[in-house]
């Protein structure tokens, strides 16, 4: 992937995957592919994630990025991991500057004005709104993309298969992250399959 717009644009939706065993990776990885998604966020918050990031890798039609990076220390570990794309709940200099000269596609996590601008400043135009239903949802998404025409989002948290469509009505939105295709819980493939292929039939 060459920008952060292609993979916004693989899917209606980017699961966000937090793995716990390694086992259940690439099962998963599998499942969500077949179902139409092949834009696989996988969160740095467990032990095996950057394990999970190579396995993943190694399915036909995955690509598959990072989430959850904090700092280059992060990124540099995910990179090396092979992660496509790179996802921040929020955004620092340290980690900008970074992620625009490691030339990866990154996404990272904005919640309010001054966020978009400090983006905005270091080039970049596509973002992560996060916490999504926390921050203000749709009405707040609504007001802050008004003055930042340039700008392009993934709403995530809190967005579920209802609720998806009317993010993904909004002009400044190309996508949204979810966790709501794989549950908490060992890995059933023929219900996240079903999931992802109810999310990858909604409209943009």
């Amino acid at each position: 992937m060459t920008s952060p717009e292609a993979v916004m644009r693989l899917a209606p939706v980017i699961p966000v995957l937090v793995i716990d065993d390694l086992a259940q990776a690439v099962p998963i990885a599998q499942a969500l592919v077949a179902g139409g998604l092949p834009a696989l966020e996988v969160t740095l918050r467990t032990a095996c994630a950057l394990d999970a990031i190579k396995a993943m890798k190694q399915v036909p039609g995955a690509v598959v990025g990072a989430g959850t990076v904090l700092n280059p220390r992060d990124l540099d570990a995910a990179l090396e991991a092979g992660a496509e794309f790179i996802v921040s709940p929020g955004l620092t200099d340290a980690l900008g500057r970074a992620a625009i000269a490691s030339q990866v596609p990154f996404l990272p996590g904005t919640a309010n004005a001054g966020d978009i601008m400090r983006g905005l400043d270091l080039g970049l135009t596509h973002f992560k709104f996060f916490p999504a239903e926390a921050s203000g949802g749709i009405a707040a998404l609504k007001a802050l993309a008004a003055p930042f025409g340039m700008a392009r989002f993934c709403p995530t948290g809190g967005i579920t298969l209802a609720s998806a469509p009317e993010w993904l009505a909004l002009n400044a939105v190309l996508c949204v992250g979810g966790s709501w295709m794989v549950p908490k819980g060992p890995p059933d493939p023929a219900a996240i399959l079903a999931a992802a292929r109810l999310a990858t039939a909604l409209a943009r």
